[in-house]
């Protein structure tokens, strides 16, 4: 049987034009052609838009470029609020009631809506000297968290926008009914080597005849695609307080809550009149079943407490009413 250096061609060449003493020329081939690997990825690099590069990517969108949370993941946490949670100290802070904070202002393109249509809404954030921002830390699974919901704390939804390589980010809206809604871009945008954790808040219009709804009455238990959620303690303002969240199936019976976007349950607290806005994460493990959250109502006041959470890969939103004195 001949030998594997005869019988195989060296790099391409035939075994007529390869050399006898093949070790030698192999090295070299070898060298060669890592050297037009490297230069090639290089170009290729450039041509992508890379560091350095003048190209611009293919793809219509991207992700937004992921780093690292400013938050400890392993503790609740407010948004907006970097430390941990503790218990004492006053009330959450809010945010969401401005458009511009912190060196940023949030830029919707169109605020105009219209009732049950399907709308792109499309916005920037832009830093110092009006230049969109583009790199932001990926929280909770997304670089943005979009909350909307209407000035009489109906219509909430959370949705996740998808960034353009310019900082544009857009997602397709349906706003149900005529009114004023509220849009919270809740995000950490790096700027200038700094990481700013914020939520900044912008209205949109949708024409027609307006019927605002009365806020519910307060209840400790809440439906949700056929589940009761219920909650456990009672939030004030002088200290941080826990709250117990536990889901079962119609006839009471427990279920699995499975983790969403990184976490157990994701709780938003709108606050009636200026729609101030406080999202709030979950410890890390479920307590006996149901989700532990820590927290300090902002003020005295009445709010409305939306809990996303999953069951059985399905997302659903609960919803109460809270009065705090």
């Amino acid at each position: 049987m001949p030998d594997e250096q005869e019988s195989e061609p060296a790099f391409g060449l035939s075994k007529r034009e390869a050399p006898e003493e093949g070790s030698g020329f192999r090295f070299a081939a070898i060298g060669a052609l890592l050297i037009v690997v490297l230069f090639a990825g290089y170009g290729l690099g450039r041509l992508n838009g890379g560091a350095g590069g003048t190209g611009t990517p293919a793809a219509a969108t991207t992700p937004a470029s992921p780093s690292a949370s400013p938050f400890d993941e392993s503790l609740p946490h407010v948004h907006g609020n970097t430390g941990p949670i503790t218990a004492s100290g006053g009330g959450a802070p809010v945010s969401g009631l401005s458009l511009s904070g912190s060196g940023l202002t949030l830029t919707p393109f169109v605020t105009g809506f219209k009732p049950g249509q399907a709308q792109r809404l499309e916005f920037t954030i832009n830093g110092p000297g009006g230049v969109p921002v583009t790199t932001f830390a990926v929280v909770h699974d997304k670089p943005l968290h979009l909350i909307v919901a209407r000035r009489d704390l109906t219509g909430f939804q959370h949705l996740h926008p998808v960034m353009a390589p310019d900082g544009t980010w857009s997602v397709d809206l349906t706003l149900a009914e005529p009114g004023v809604y509220r849009m919270f871009a809740d995000f950490t945008a790096q700027v200038g080597g700094t990481q700013v954790a914020t939520t900044l808040g912008s209205d949109l219009t949708v024409a027609g005849d307006y019927s605002p709804i009365s806020v519910p009455d307060p209840v400790r238990v809440a439906f949700a695609d056929g589940l009761q959620v219920g909650y456990e303690g009672t939030p004030v303002t002088e200290s941080t307080q826990p709250l117990l969240m536990s889901v079962t199936d119609a006839s009471g019976k427990p279920v699995t809550v499975e983790p969403y976007l990184g976490a157990y349950g994701h709780l938003v607290m709108l606050r009636q009149g200026d729609l101030a806005y406080v999202h709030v994460h979950p410890e890390t493990q479920l307590i006996d079943g149901r989700i532990k959250f820590w927290l300090a109502a902002p003020s005295p006041g009445t709010y409305r407490m939306f809990l996303d959470f999953q069951v059985a890969g399905k997302v659903s939103t609960a919803t109460w009413t809270v009065v705090v004195s």
